[in-house]
This record gives C-alpha cells, structure tokens and sequence, in this order.
C-alpha cells in the first residue's frame, strides 16, 4: 500500500531527471569516534534533480594535503593548483584588507578595570584595527583594541602573519585562546619591536578551537603621537582539507602549476585577480609593485629631479650633476615637461675631512695613528702629544665609509634601494623620494670608543664621549627630523625629533656607554597618507658631524700628554684619575682637595674645578657628592646636620592625571638625596615592551640611573597587568651642584612661595642638582632641587611633596621642586638646645634636671646629661646658725658700747684739764697736784697706768703711740711726780 501511493504521488509531480555533475558538490560528513567520516554528494539546489552518487567512505579526518594542492573531492585525492591560482594545502590567508576579512572582529576597550564612568568607555568606540588595504592598522591612544579571529583547527597547525612594530611607547600582544578559554605560553605573547621594517611572527596551534587575538595599547601619555602597530599577510594552517585553489588577487601572479602563494607583479606592470602573468603598462603610464592598474604619466616637472656631486676624478675635480628620482615616474615628452638641466663645469674638490689625506688619484684616505690633518697633509704629532681621535666630517664630496642611506616607505614601510640622502659638497642633503611621507634614512655606525684613561676609572661620570652635529630644516608642512642612537645592533630608540622649519643650528649627544653605536638621522617630509611628490623642496640639511673619542678614528689636531721616561725616549703614558697634566713640563699633578677634573681637557690646574657648597670630591676628582652632613654658621650659634635618615631610595607620586580617553596615570618620582658616595641610587625604567624581562636584565634606554628621575605609571589595577606599566623614564639630576640655605645656585632657584612657608626659625637646606639631558625645550638642562626642612613632628623618613601650584613637580618642564619635611632634617642637638632645672633641698640632697627647650628643633647630636644629684643644707640647720651668730653679735655689740661710752667719759674730763692748763701763762708750770684721789675721782683712773695692761689696755696704747696730726706724743711729768699724763 505504501509503495503504490509513493508511486501514485511521483507519478502525480513533474518527473525529475538524474542530476549531472555540475549540478551538486561533493561534502565529507561529521568524523565519527573512530576518525572516519562518509563522502555525499549534495545537490546545490535541493529538489532540481535526482539519483545522486551513492555515499562512499572518506578519507581519514586528519588527511591533507601539502601547500600548493587541493583535495579533488571527486576521487579523493591531492591535485596541484592551476596557474593563477594557490593554495596553502590545509590552510587560509588573509592578504587583502580593503575591508575586514569574514570571520573577525575588531574590538575597544578603556583599559579601565574598573568601569566608573560610561564616558570613557564612549570615548574609545572609534579606537580599532583599521584595514588599509594591504595591512591592517592598530589604534595609536591609550585605548585597547583587540583585533580577534576564531578558527576550528582538524589538525594541529599554526599562524603566521608580518608585523611592522616601530614604537616602543605601544604594548602590541598577540596571544591564542583554546576551548577552555587559557591562552599559550605566557612569553610569546609580548611583541618585539621590528629591527628593520617588516618581520615574521609565527605560533604553533592546536587541533580544537582556537581564537586569535591581536591586541594593542599605546602609552604615550604626552603630547608625542604613537606610531600605529601594521599586520599583513595572516596565514593560519590545519583549518581542514582544501577542496579548491583561490585565485591569485589583482597585482599578483602565479606562473606555474602548484602555487603555494602569488609574486607581486614588478613596476610598470599590473594583473587582474588570477592572472597566469602580468601585462606592461603602456609607455604613457606607470604603476608600482604589486599594482593592479596603471596610472597616466605626470609631466616631469623641478620636484623630479635633484643634484649631487660627482667623486673626486684624478686630476681633483668633481662636477654638479642632476638625476631624476628614482622611480621615474613622469614624462619628459609631455606637454609642459621640463628636461634634466645639464650637468654643471667641473670644480676643484672640497679638501678631505680633518684626519685625511689626499692621494695621488684625488681618493681621501685617513692618517696613521699618531698624525693629524686638516684635511691636507698628515703631521706627526710633536713630542709630548698624543693624537685626539674622533671623526669630523664637515665636506661631503662622497658618503663616508662608515655611513650609508636609504629610503623606508611611509606606505608600506618597506625599505627601497634608493639613495635617502645626497652629497652637496659643504653640506648633506634628503634627496627626492618615491613619495613625500617616505623616510629619507641616514646611518653612521661607530665601532666603540676610546676615552681618556681618567674616564674609564670613573664609573659614575658616565660621558665616553659625545656627537656634535649641525643641521637645518626647511619645510613648508608637517616635516620631521628624527635622531635615533642604537647600541649593539639593537633597535634605534629616538632621543630626539624636530617638527617644521628648523634655522641652524647644533645639537650635542652624550654617549654613556662603550659599545658599538648607530646613529640614524631620518627625514620625512610629510605624515599624510597619499602618495606623490608635492614637497620635495622640502629638505633637512646636515653641514657637520663629529663624534669624539672614537675607536679607530682619525685625528685633526694632537692634544698634550702626560711624559713617561723610558730607554727610547720619553712617550705618552695616562694620568692618574684625578690627575691634571701640566703643560710645559708633561708631568701629571693631583687635583686640590675638592676639586674635580674635567677628565677631556686635563690641561693646567685651571682644570680642576671647585665643588659647590656643601660638597666634597671623591677620591680619583671626578664628581663633587655629599655625605649626608651639612654645617652652617647663625649669628648665634653653628648648626650641623646629618640626613643619613634619608639617605635611602624613595618613591613619590603625583596626584592622578587623565588623558583625553579617561586613562589614569601617575608622574613617578624616585629620589636618592646624597646617593652613596656619589654614586647615584635612584632607577627609573620602560617596561612598556619588556614586562616579561627580569629585573636587572634590561639593556639601553630602558631604565635611568639617577640622583632623581621621573617616570609615567600606569598602575597594575589599571592595566590588568602582573606589574604596573613604566614608560618614559627621565633623568632629572645627573649631578649634584652643592648644598646650601641660599635660595640660588648656579642659576638654579628655589622659589620659597613654591611651598608652605618654614615658622620654627630653622632655615631649609636645599639640595641642587643638574641633568645633562638637553631637550629643545630645556635648552640647559634639567634641574631639580630638594628643599629638606625640619619637621618635628614628622617620623624619620618623613614626607616628600609636591608644589601645591605645579602637581607635577614643575611649573615650566625643566625645572622640578620638592620638599622633604622630617624630624631627621633638624639640627644636631647641642648644649644650646636644653636647659637645667635646680631642685630644692630635701633631706640633705639636691637634684638638678636637664630638659630640652620647648620647642624641641633638634634631632641626633649629643643626649641630655644625666641628673646630677648634690649634698646640700636644710634650711633648719643654717636658721640656727643665723639666730645663734646673731645673738652673739648683739652681746657684742651692747659690750663695746657700753665701754666707748665709759672712755668718752674719761676723755672728756681730760680735755677740760688741758683747757684750764693752756689758760696760764707760758712757762709758767702748775702748782704741784696733791696725790691724793680727789673727791668724785674713780680710783679705775690708775688701772691703765699699771704696769700689766689689760686687753683694752694694750689696743688703746698701740692706737696711741702716733697722734692724728702726726707727731709723738711725749710723757711728760707734773712738778708734783705724780703719773705721766700723755699729751
């Protein structure tokens, strides 16, 4: 029944014939648990046809086939590709980036753990990986933007992709994720920055999901722009079996059978998307590399063509010649089409450089060691000279050996075989690239140095020698000049970059470290992505380059040396560190104490320099440093410091600042005060591309040695990252200029109304420092002063701040300020910071107390003596003694009065005898005085005439001997022999 209405309902239908080839594909079915799978036919078009093929059993599921090949679905086997097409065997790419591939995404995000704001968040929308064409660009703010691709791997596999990674300020990741959501080994994911335009990045992959993500953040805090982060050509492979080849696109070919990618076509041709060849563009247009159309031929015009010199012939000439830019892109015979001028008349040569020679076919070659030139005739240097070896190149007839050029494209970032910069005679100059935001390159590559021996003993003083060079500017856009330095063939990081128009003038780089150095100058004359010669009139000049001190080099001029006797003759030998050269005699004399040795022109004893104030020179005179003491003179007394309490390395933050997308950042400070015996303690590093790198590993211009440097940080809950992110490390005090209360030094101020004013009387002591960093906006440096102020009730390490006007410790960029408040910046104690407190006297004892002078504006120094207890009288005992002195001296006193009253008595009666006597006449002697006592005479009248005097008796004849005016007295006896009477 069932059977005869399926044959009633087919008979009922329209009638469906077989199904051809062409009108069904073939498809494998899911792998089993055993790792086979069924091949089934499957219609394009369901319901158009029938009697498909039967099913047959496939390949095994992990089967592929190698690059080149395709799986013909039909028999099941490995075919190679037509011409025109490729193939990567088990596996994809991406190499057109008109739009996004299929399959990705492009995701921003704040970096923001913390998501408090919405606002933030907005702000980052528009920061993605953009396609460009033949690359994909990352964003350049301190958004992060994932560029992310998920793939279904039957087979372990693997990614590959070109990466162009010229700037560190950027952390570029890439990393894999598998089903379980744990990405791969943790090291592989931090990009390195590229060495020489375009590099290869590949990472195994396992059988499973897999997604890939490319992730970037930019941390240029400051106004510099980053430069974008470009990938291109993404290769993944073990995606699954490949049942047909892809075509090659427009601009590529493939010329033979088998093809695992396409060549890109070469200039002046082009092919459509899978071409077998590539067609010539009519002789009226043009195109580049790897194009897939031609353009029509511009008419030549002034900006096409540019002049050089040739070298030197053998009778000494050289001539003006002109070229056209390579590549001739423009018509001669056009309309309007101006000719190469004729070359110029042929000119004497420029001389050699100072240090060459001139040979007999007009070539420069350099002096032998221990000679000198002007750029003529080598010299030999006069006795007691050693030849000063460095290069000075200042005429430019021929590109010395040493240096070379070349031209990166600001398209592709490809380098070009072509000649970035042109001889000019007196002058170097940016020659006409293929378009005008191309990088005009030129490299000078030092093998090492070899400084004065006074330098290598001094591994604090860091210079080994410097480079000088003069260059100029003339730009009507956007132009750039960057110099970049490079150490041991490692990456060239930019010191400095100069925008627009620039006059004249000279810029100095001091080089810390011995090693083998690149110094690279590149040019571009616009950042505009657009191709064309609009600005090449637009140029950077160099007239002079010399570097000092280098290894190998030449000299133009002998310097003095120290003399050493020796059997043939006298020779240079080194001084001593610390030692000055006399020139007259050669012999090598100590620097004063405190003085300190400009190590590259020791000449005379005006080479040592005194230290600043508050400093003292180290031992071989090359630095000025402080131990961490201070003395200073008061009208009233002599105040000593020891800050050895704050000697140690210290971190200081400023207040948070924001960019513009709402990214939070800090202004890192590290300070060391006095360093360690000159030696500078404070480290400030980049870790933005080498937060895998272990601490202590990392190499040049990744971290900063310094009394005080400054770096922006990025703090870890921030950025997501183990470590908080460090970039733009800046040396703000190389040296220390001296120590003192003056609010100058050296041209270096400390405003006081930068901070809170002092109010216990104790004057600040300011630290003064200099960094060598010379930028264009600091044209003398940096400078940073410490402004250390006692603080009694601050602990020990105390506290550092900020001006509360300039939150980043400058107010104008090169001058930064701090205030260090701590009870260790007080004075010493001394006898004149206490004062003694006297007990009273209890119980025979008295105490006497020592106590510190309220308030307390010392720290250290001398401790406060001990008690000192005394014997001493109660007030009871000395009250007896007094009232018993005291009585005795009033008996006394009544004792003597009462006897001077008696002996008034006595003499008064006397002297009125003398009276009646003197009234007889002269000569005339009294009549003789009867013995006997008279009536109302006292009988006492005789005791002091008795021959055994008494006490009173004695003292009143020794007072008498002598009268008051002078004369003896002399006894004289009555006519009646009576007593003597004394007159």
């Amino acid at each position: 029944w069932v059977g005869t209405a399926f044959q009633v309902t087919q008979a009922a239908g329209p009638e469906l014939h077989a199904c051809k080839e062409s009108e069904y594909h073939y498809e494998y079915t899911a792998c089993d648990s055993t790792g086979s799978r069924w091949r089934v036919a499957v219609p394009h078009t369901p319901g158009l046809c029938t009697s498909l093929p039967d099913p047959v059993k496939g390949t095994e599921c992990s089967f592929s086939c190698k690059a080149g090949e395709f799986l013909d679905m039909k028999d099941q086997s490995c075919k190679p590709c037509a011409e025109g097409r490729y193939s990567l065997g088990t596996g994809i790419r991406f190499d057109e980036w008109d739009e996004l591939p299929h399959g990705f995404a492009s995701l921003s995000t704040n970096m923001e753990i913390e998501d408090t704001t919405t606002e933030s968040t907005e702000n980052c929308t528009a920061s993605k990986w953009v396609p460009l064409g033949d690359y994909i660009s990352s964003n350049t703010d301190e958004c992060t933007a994932t560029l992310m691709y998920a793939v279904n791997l039957k087979q372990s596999g693997s990614v590959n992709f070109e990466y162009y990674y010229p700037d560190s300020s950027i952390i570029f990741e890439f990393f894999v994720q598998n089903d379980q959501c744990q990405p791969n080994v943790d090291d592989s994911r931090w990009m390195k920055t590229t060495e020489k335009g375009w590099e290869f990045h590949s990472v195994e992959l396992n059988r499973g999901n897999n997604v890939l993500y490319w992730r970037t953040t930019a941390f240029s805090v400051w106004s510099k722009v980053s430069k974008p982060v470009l990938v291109r050509n993404i290769a993944i492979t073990g995606v699954a079996y490949t049942s047909e080849c892809f075509p090659c696109k427009p601009g590529t070919y493939a010329d033979k059978q088998g093809s695992s990618f396409c060549e890109l076509c070469p200039a002046n041709s082009y092919s459509n998307k899978g071409e077998t060849s590539c067609h010539q563009c009519d002789p009226d247009k043009y195109s580049e590399k790897g194009s897939s159309s031609c353009k029509v031929r511009p008419a030549c015009t002034d900006k096409d063509y540019f002049y050089t010199h040739t070298a030197c012939d053998a009778n000494g000439e050289t001539q003006l010649m002109y070229k056209w830019a390579q590549p001739k892109i423009c018509g001669e015979d056009l309309k309007g089409a101006v000719k190469l001028p004729a070359s110029g008349v042929k000119t004497r040569c420029p001389p050699c450089n100072p240090g060459f020679f001139k040979t007999n076919n007009s070539a420069c070659e350099p002096c032998p060691y221990g000679s000198y030139s002007n750029g003529s005739d080598c010299t030999h240097c006069p006795a007691g000279t050693e030849p000063a070896v460095g290069f000075e190149y200042k005429w430019w007839n021929t590109l010395p050996s040493n240096m070379e050029t070349t031209v990166l494209s600001g398209i592709n970032f490809e380098y070009k075989g072509m000649t970035g910069w042109e001889v000019a005679g007196d002058h170097i100059y940016t020659a006409v690239g293929a378009s005008d935001n191309d990088f005009m390159i030129l490299t000078l590559v030092v093998p090492g140095f070899r400084p004065p021996q006074s330098v290598m003993a001094d591994t604090e003083n860091k210079e080994m020698a410097r480079i000088t060079f003069v260059f100029e500017t003339i730009c009507s856009v956007n132009c750039e000049l960057y110099f970049m330095v490079g150490v041991n063939s490692r990456t060239n990081t930019p010191v400095e970059t100069w925008k627009g128009s620039k006059g004249k003038q000279s810029y100095t780089y001091i080089i810390e470290e011995n090693a083998t150095m690149s110094f690279t100058w590149a040019f571009q004359r616009t950042t505009f992505h657009e191709t064309g010669r609009k600005y090449t009139n637009d140029v950077a000049k160099i007239y002079s380059i010399n570097v000092t001190n280098v290894m190998d080099g030449v000299a133009s001029y002998c310097r003095p040396c120290a003399l050493e006797a020796s059997d043939m003759g006298s020779s240079c030998t080194a001084c001593p560190a610390g030692y000055y050269i006399d020139r007259d005699s050669g012999t090598c004399h100590s620097c004063p104490p405190n003085t300190i040795l400009k190590a590259h022109q020791p000449y005379g004893i005006q080479a040592c320099m005194p230290c600043g104030p508050g400093t003292k020179s180290n031992k071989i005179h090359s630095l000025c440093y402080n131990d961490c003491t201070f003395s200073i003179s008061t009208p009233t007394r002599v105040l000593d410091y020891n800050f050895l309490a704050l000697a140690k390395t210290v971190s200081l933050a400023g207040g948070p600042s924001f960019t513009s997308k709402g990214l939070k950042y800090f202004h890192h400070f590290t300070l060391s005060l006095c360093g360690n015996q000159g030696k500078k303690m404070s480290v400030c590093a980049d870790n933005v591309t080498d937060l895998r790198i272990p601490e202590g590993e990392s190499g040049f211009s990744k971290s900063i040695t310094a009394y005080i440097c400054q770096a922006v940080i990025i703090p870890p809950e921030v950025t997501g990252y183990k470590a908080g992110v460090s970039s733009q490390p800046v040396s703000l005090a190389d040296r220390l200029i001296g120590v003192t209360t003056d609010m100058t030094l050296n041209g270096i101020t400390s405003p006081a109304e930068l901070f809170h004013p002092e109010s216990l009387g104790i004057p600040d002591v300011i630290f003064f420092y200099r960094s060598s960093d010379v930028t264009q906006s600091c044209s003398s440096g940096r400078s940073a002063t410490v402004r250390v102020r006692c603080s009694p009730l601050k602990p020990a390490l105390g506290s550092l701040s900020l001006p509360s006007t300039c939150s980043d410790g400058t107010c104008d960029g090169c001058n930064f300020h701090f205030l260090w408040e701590s009870v260790a910046a007080c004075p010493l104690c001394s006898p004149a910071d206490y004062h003694a407190i006297v007990s009273s006297c209890v119980a025979g004892i008295q105490k006497t107390t020592y106590v510190w002078r309220e308030p307390k504006l010392c720290a250290g120094g001398i401790s406060l003596p001990e008690q000192r207890v005394t014997i001493c009288k109660t007030i009871d005992f000395w009250l007896k003694v007094g009232i018993s002195a005291g009585t005795c001296t009033a008996i006394l006193l009544t004792v003597l009065t009462c006897y001077f009253w008696k002996k008034n008595q006595k003499l008064e009666y006397k002297y009125s005898k003398l009276v009646m006597n003197a009234t007889l006449k002269d000569c005339d002697l009294p009549a003789a005085d009867s013995c006997a006592i008279m009536e109302g005479e006292d009988v006492e009248d005789d005791l002091i005439f008795t021959s055994k005097k008494s006490l009173f008796g004695k003292i009143k004849s020794f007072t008498s001997k002598r009268t008051p005016d002078g004369f003896d007295s002399v006894p004289l006896k009555t006519s009646s022999g009576g007593p003597d009477m004394d007159l």
